[in-house]
């Protein structure tokens, strides 16, 4: 089992180090190059994700029905 961390070996924190660049850059994702062809902007992937979810919306209650278990074929005398 590895040794538990020290706070003494994790170094100086520097409290809000990236807190400005979030602030002008809000919430920033990567895509793969083959999406960043399809969804060039930002509108195209916020369009594209908000249709995705009303689809999963909507199958929502197709699958989360109870499931019967069918009856076993009654076995033969031998």
């Amino acid at each position: 089992m590895r040794p538990p961390h020290r706070r003494e070996n994790l170094g100086k924190g520097a409290r809000g180090k990236h807190h400005e660049e979030f602030k002008t850059d809000g919430n920033r994702i990567l895509l793969m190059p083959e999406l960043s062809k399809i969804f060039p902007a930002h509108e195209a992937v916020n369009s594209g994700l908000n249709s995705l979810m009303g689809v999963a919306r909507s199958v929502k209650g197709l699958t989360s029905r109870k499931r019967t278990r069918q009856k076993a074929a009654p076995r033969l005398a031998r």
